[in-house]
């Protein structure tokens, strides 16, 4: 079963402190250790990992320390996650001096999928136009994004303009880009998860898988998701799907909880064999 596994999970999900006054240093942060995380998801039996732009930035000067740390536990870099407001254009370059940066980064560590979350919401509400700037700017990304022979998705999310069914809709008709769907944010917005991988398997690569029930997100197997439809559109869609598990806003224990989506992907995974 080759699945990755996301290292937000041991931390805090935060924004790079530069970024408040800098756009161009605006990164994702996981406040855990990564080398914990990873000695963690390859303890569980994980085989790759999941990681945010910015602590894939802390080993920039130190390339060798990070390319060590996965070969000591066997573990291989599948994706990187960034994100972006999208829709305010004066800092739109800015934004994608970050996002091309972390491109090259993904690249030189071997990573093959680049996940990207945004879409801000104005203070004074969601426009249309809104959904034009941010299927532009993705529609750039992917462009961007095959100068270095990764795979961009677009991952729908909580405190976005893209969170419930019928916003998600009215962006994959404008944008070109892939859709990476997260199981849990979909069914924290209302949406059904089992049929927006049905809608879209076609344009989906890579997909996040995290269960949910009544207003919290839960290792695999806790919620009420039925994960089992999911993997078998998947896996039977006609094309090369990566899956990634990931716990981040889950208050148990993150190894706890790495184990317990494992020992439930397995069994899923082994019925649809």
């Amino acid at each position: 079963m080759k699945v990755g596994y996301m290292t937000n999970a041991w931390g805090s999900v935060v924004g790079h402190p530069a970024g408040v006054t800098s756009v161009k240093d605006l990164f994702y942060l996981s406040t855990g250790p990564t080398e914990e995380a990873v000695k963690s998801i390859s303890k569980v039996g994980y085989e790759m990992i999941e990681i945010f732009d910015g602590n894939l930035a802390q080993y920039e000067n130190d390339k060798k320390k990070f390319n060590d740390l996965l070969k000591s536990f066997n573990l291989k870099l599948l994706a990187v996650y960034s994100g972006a407001n999208f829709i305010f254009d004066e800092i739109l370059e800015d934004e994608f001096y970050k996002l091309e940066k972390a491109m090259k980064l993904a690249v030189e560590f071997g990573a093959k999928h680049f996940v990207v979350g945004g879409g801000a919401i104005r203070a004074n509400g969601i426009t249309n136009d809104d959904y034009k700037k941010l299927a532009d700017g993705l529609n750039r990304l992917v462009d961007l994004s095959s100068k270095y022979n990764l795979i961009a998705s677009y991952h729908p999310h909580l405190g976005t303009i893209v969170q419930a069914p019928d916003q998600l809709d009215k962006l994959m008709e404008l944008t070109k880009i892939n859709l990476c769907p997260d199981t849990g944010h979909i069914e924290a917005g209302g949406g059904n998860a089992v049929k927006v991988v049905e809608k879209y398997k076609d344009r989906i690569k890579y997909i996040h898988l995290k269960d949910y029930h009544e207003g919290g997100f839960y290792p695999l197997g806790k919620g009420h998701i039925d994960f089992k439809p999911i993997l078998n559109t998947l896996l039977n869609c006609g094309h090369e799907v990566d899956f990634t598990v990931e716990a981040d806003g889950y208050n148990g224990d993150p190894e706890e909880a790495a184990i317990e989506s494992y020992k439930y992907l397995s069994q899923v995974f082994n019925e649809n064999k």
